[in-house]
This record gives structure tokens, C-alpha cells and sequence, in this order.
């Protein structure tokens, strides 16, 4: 196996500071978050200006990088705010901006010195279009979700450009993501950070002159969610994915769960060295890993080009196979204890597995707890109640606790 090949950057989305610190101590090269403004995640935590500076300085301290969603389709009324925020960007130090909008590309280059990568919203589908972009000023081009790995591996023969592609996570139905059937059925503009996820609801007909007479579109007793669309996993071909010369893997998820970015974000993490290393092969243990996080049944969409049907018509809901009960805030060598952070209920007696940012998972059963009054409690039932546990093995501060 041929290695002679750049190492791709591994690039986490950061849905609040905690996620951002998760996926960076977990793996991740670099992140991309959202600020309260002109992202397309308007109804997640997201980063005002003071998280910005925060997450800036505590990102460049690991020495990785922060790329900052700016790829909104931005309207008149925009521009103003937008150039205001541009500059506090390019003030604050992230390493790059993600744009979709011409206008807002070229407010970019206008008022900063921000690079500037191109947003999957763009839909680049071609390499004129991607060599078009670099000419505008562009440093990288997100491709579309639509392409197969033959026509990435293309991209790379004609492009100064870096190129990025999602290599996990949640898929849109619609174009690489530019929808407009959340605003036509509910006002709310997926363009604008707004998407309501219209395509995930269960569908019924209504006949034009039957008013209130719903007639079922069903696959089975179940119904059918006809745009519902899976989960993307190219982790199975993740050495074709190096080989067709991208420059940065993205997984899909500011709005997720610190479990999931974690868990995630370890997994390919190992992946990508072990095929740096030489030693290659999907492991059954990673593969349990993506199974433990929320996510739907996996494709991997169009990047093999094999045309497999990439919707599921039976339901709109994530699965996963472990609960998420609690981060590991601290560890005490001398009494082997460790103070866990509750963000599922747990209780003494149950068995619980620690995934560690760099060791290896292990499990135990919990014998005792202590509240943070150090008194003996049999169960932790309370959201970010701070409990203290012995642990059969020294365990690493940030580990997950889950059942």
C-alpha cells in the first residue's frame, strides 16, 4: 500500500465551547462552529463574540485550527451586520471562514484577510466551478455531498485549491443542502439557519377537493418517510477517501451530542493513523463505536456511485446502542476515584464503560457513589449532578461514562 500522500486535516463540528473542547482533545486537527449570526445552525447553542475569543485561544493553544460557518444566503438587510462580523472574525484569529454566498465572499476579501473556504452549499460540482471559486480568492472548496470518489480524485488533478469532503454524519435530501421546503411549509428559511427538517416528517396525501381527508403513503403499516434520508458513513472506504487527495475529512454534527462528536471524532481519528501507519482495516471495535453514538441507518450516499437507495421509509428517529451518562471532570491517583459530571441517570450496581480521549475503553461495575458533599448516595438521577466513584483502572479527565 502506497502512503506517499499528505495526511488529510480531521475536521469535528463544535456546536458550543464543551463540544469544541471534546472534539479537539478527542482527535480532531482543526473545528468549525457557528456564530449567533449567518450560520446555518440558528437554532443551536452556537458562539457569541466573547465564546469566540475563548474558543480562538483555547483551539491555537493545542496548535489546531478554527474555521468559523459564515454560509448563510444572505439578504440586503444582511450586509451591514455581516460586515461588522466579518472583521470581528478576522479580528478574533480564526484560521478561515466557510461562505456559500458570492456577495459574501467577495465582503470577505473586500474588508479582511481571512482565507476563505467555499461552503458544501455552494453545490460544486464540477472543477471549473471550484477552479472559478480559487480564482475569487477561495483557499478551499467544500465539495457537494453528490459527487462519487471518481469525480472527487478528478477534482484533484485540476485544482490549486484544497479540497474538502464529509466523510459523516447527517444527510440532506435535498441538493448538497440547499432547500427551500422548510420555509415553503412553515416560513422558516433552511438557507438562513432556520431549517425545521421538513424532509424527516412522516407524509400523508390530501386530495385537492376532500379537504381534511388524509389518505396514508405507506410502505408499510409503519408509514413511509419518503425524504428521509440515512446517515453517511464512509469509514469502510476510508482509504479511498485518502487516496482521492482531500485535504480535510469533515464530519457533520454541531448539533449533536458531546458523545457523539467524541466518539466520532476518536474513531476516525485511529483510522486515519493506523492507514499512515501501514496497517489499515476497519476494526470490529470502531465499528461498534459509530453503532454506540445516535445516528440512523449508514450509506455511504453517492460516493461510490452504486445508485443503493440512501432513504429510510420506516422511521424519522436516531438510534444508538448506549446511553450517555456522564463526563469525567477529575481523577484521584491515591483513592482511585474519579468525579463524574451526570448527564444520564445512573445508579450503583449497574455496569458502565469509560471511552478515554486516547486509551482504551474499558468497563466496570459502579460499587459506590458520593454527591459532591461526599455523602453515599445510591443513585445520580439529577442533570450535571457532580458525583464521585471508584474505578477499577485510572482513567483519563474528559472520558465519557455510558451504559
Amino acid at each position: 500500500m502506497s502512503i506517499n500522500i499528505a495526511k488529510p486535516e480531521l475536521l469535528a463540528p463544535a456546536g458550543n465551547f464543551e463540544k469544541l473542547q471534546a472534539a479537539l482533545i478527542y482527535g480532531a486537527d482543526a473545528v468549525y462552529f457557528g456564530g449567533k449570526n449567518f450560520s446555518l445552525r440558528a437554532y443551536g447553542d452556537n458562539f457569541d463574540s466573547a465564546q469566540i475569543l475563548q474558543a480562538v485561544e483555547f483551539t491555537h493553544a493545542l496548535g489546531k485550527k478554527i474555521y468559523a460557518a459564515v454560509n448563510v444566503f444572505a439578504h440586503n438587510a444582511d450586509l451591514a451586520a455581516l460586515a461588522d462580523y466579518l472583521k470581528f472574525l478576522d479580528t478574533a484569529g480564526v484560521d478561515a471562514i466557510l461562505v456559500s454566498d458570492l456577495g459574501v465572499l467577495a465582503l470577505a476579501r473586500e474588508l479582511t484577510d481571512l482565507n476563505i473556504h467555499v461552503s458544501t452549499q455552494a453545490n460544486v460540482t464540477n472543477w471549473r466551478a471550484a477552479q472559478l471559486f480559487s480564482d475569487l480568492g477561495a483557499t478551499r472548496i467544500v465539495l457537494a455531498r453528490e459527487l462519487t470518489c471518481a469525480e472527487i480524485s478528478e477534482f484533484k488533478r485540476h485544482c490549486v485549491a484544497e479540497l474538502e469532503i464529509f466523510i459523516h454524519g447527517a444527510m440532506c435530501i435535498s441538493y448538497s443542502g440547499r432547500c427551500w421546503l422548510s420555509k415553503y411549509l412553515t416560513g422558516r428559511d433552511a438557507n438562513r439557519g432556520a431549517c425545521t427538517h421538513s424532509c424527516r416528517w412522516k407524509y400523508n396525501l390530501v386530495e385537492e377537493t376532500r379537504a381534511g381527508e388524509y389518505f396514508p403513503v405507506g410502505e408499510d403499516e409503519r408509514g413511509s418517510y419518503v425524504m428521509n434520508s440515512k446517515d453517511l458513513c464512509l469509514l469502510p472506504h476510508l482509504d479511498r477517501v485518502i487516496q482521492s487527495g482531500v485535504a480535510s475529512l469533515k464530519i457533520e454534527g454541531r448539533m449533536k451530542s458531546v458523545n457523539y462528536v467524541a466518539g466520532v471524532v476518536k474513531v476516525y481519528r485511529a483510522a486515519i493513523d493506523s492507514y499512515f501507519a501501514g496497517d489499515f482495516k476497519i476494526r470490529d471495535e470502531w465499528l461498534a463505536e459509530l453503532d454506540k453514538v445516535a445516528h440512523r441507518p449508514y450509506t455511504t450516499g453517492f460516493f461510490l456511485g452504486d445508485g443503493k437507495p440512501t432513504e429510510i421509509h420506516d422511521t424519522s428517529k436516531p438510534s444508538r446502542s448506549a446511553n450517555f451518562l456522564g463526563i469525567v471532570r477529575a481523577f484521584d491517583a491515591s483513592t482511585m476515584t474519579a468525579t463524574i459530571e451526570q448527564r444520564g441517570k445512573f445508579e450503583s450496581g449497574e455496569r458502565v464503560e469509560f471511552l478515554q480521549p486516547t486509551g482504551k475503553t474499558f468497563s466496570q461495575v459502579i460499587t459506590s457513589m458520593r454527591d459532591a458533599d461526599g455523602l453515599e448516595i445510591s443513585a445520580a438521577p439529577h442533570a450535571q449532578q457532580v458525583v464521585t466513584i471508584p474505578v477499577d483502572k485510572p482513567v483519563e479527565i474528559w472520558s465519557l461514562m455510558r451504559s
